[in-house]
């Protein structure tokens, strides 16, 4: 029995920011020759033109929710408290959005299929939390099964969808909706440390929505057969990626040794997620990337040996939306599955990484469609 990957719905809040307007907004905030000189060299080699946030506190006038200025103009920066409410009460709204267009983008699924609900973020907690929302936001049965997985990093969506896929072979008439959630802007800290600097131009905010069942898809949509996952760690980089509760907010530790670390490790990795596979690394032709940044894309590729054009979408996604942790592979994912002209399967080989360091990758078959995915959403309320 097969299991497939039938949609996924990216969704992106109201505000977005042009990285050179966010480079210059930090600047204005961290004066000082120094910061300046790392902040411009961090924002303008990032690969990332343009984040998005549920925060309009950034743009020019605008009445700030969280990050207001003292009458010296530096930020007075808000408790962890203040944060985490914010983030309730953006993601209610968010999770339910992403929700109800992953059905309603659908081909054939309606709520009333949902059987269990999967909710992913590492950027928030509130109990009742954002499996309820959906609940009671999509009309649920209050006996769907609900689960949540907190606190994991960028790598989330791959525990979620093997949990899923693991719920459709156990029961096949299951219909999983998963949602990632992060709204990584509402952590930004305002000090030198190198590790604040490098995540302040990185992160940004969205959320996804994916169905997943044993239904054999609809002839008029791609998918995504799930073929297999494997789980990774380079223990040596544990201390080069961690993300924990401080006092004003969620405190990040990201060394630029990183993408050096997975480089390091990534061809055992792929011996291992190949070993069983019905597949060669020559063979996979296409790659969905977490782009966690620039240079994390660069070593995949030269490691790996993969051309410019199969890693163009993990460009893509980090340049139009910044790293939204979790969701980002699937606005990756995503971006598969809405190609046109594809007249035979594929396979594709989809990775990211996290605290531990952890590596999850996925593999999976693209089956083509007779008919393109509508294209995600653009948006024109964008800071000049």
């Amino acid at each position: 029995m097969k299991t497939y990957i039938h949609h996924i719905e990216p969704v992106l809040p109201r505000y977005s920011y042009r990285q050179d307007y966010a480079r210059d907004r930090m600047i204005d905030w961290m004066p000082g020759k120094r910061n300046r000189r790392l902040i411009k060299g961090i924002y303008d080699h990032s690969g990332i033109n343009t984040r998005y946030s549920v925060l309009p506190d950034f743009g020019p006038g605008a009445e700030p929710v969280l990050f207001r200025e003292d009458e010296n103009g530096r930020i007075i920066e808000p408790s962890t408290r203040d944060r985490n409410r914010y983030f309730a009460e953006c993601a209610r709204e968010l999770v339910v959005e992403a929700g109800r267009k992953a059905i309603d983008h659908s081909s054939g699924f309606s709520a009333a299929d949902i059987t269990h609900v999967i909710t992913v973020s590492c950027t928030g907690f509130y109990n009742p939390g954002p499996d309820l929302d959906l609940i009671l936001g999509l009309d649920l049965p209050a006996s769907t099964e609900r689960y949540n997985l907190g606190f994991m990093g960028c790598y989330a969506a791959f525990p979620a969808m093997r949990m899923a896929d693991q719920f459709c072979r156990a029961r096949p008439d299951a219909v999983v909706l998963v949602v990632c959630i992060e709204l990584c802007s509402l952590h930004m800290q305002l000090n030198e440390e190198a590790d604040s600097l490098l995540a302040n131009s990185l992160f940004a905010d969205g959320a996804a929505g994916m169905l997943i069942s044993a239904r054999t898809p609809a002839p008029d949509r791609a998918a995504l057969a799930i073929d297999s996952f494997t789980s990774a760690l380079a223990p040596e980089g544990a201390v080069d990626m961690a993300w924990e509760v401080g006092d004003r907010g969620f405190d990040i530790r990201l060394s630029s040794y990183v993408p050096n670390i997975i480089a390091q490790n990534i061809h055992a990795i792929m011996d291992g997620v190949l070993e069983k596979s019905p597949w060669t690394r020559e063979q996979i032709g296409t790659w969905a990337v977490h782009p966690g940044g620039r240079s994390i894309v660069d070593k995949i590729e030269e490691g790996l040996e993969l051309s410019p054009e199969m890693v163009a979408d993990s460009r893509q996604v980090l340049q139009e939306c910044g790293n939204m942790s979790s969701v980002t592979v699937l606005f990756v994912l995503q971006r598969l599955l809405q190609r046109a002209g594809l007249d035979e399967s594929e396979p594709v080989c989809a990775m990211a990484f996290g605290p531990g360091l952890t590596i999850e990758t996925g593999l999976f078959e693209l089956q083509p469609a007779a008919a393109s995915r509508p294209r995600m959403r653009r948006f024109t309320e964008t800071v000049a």
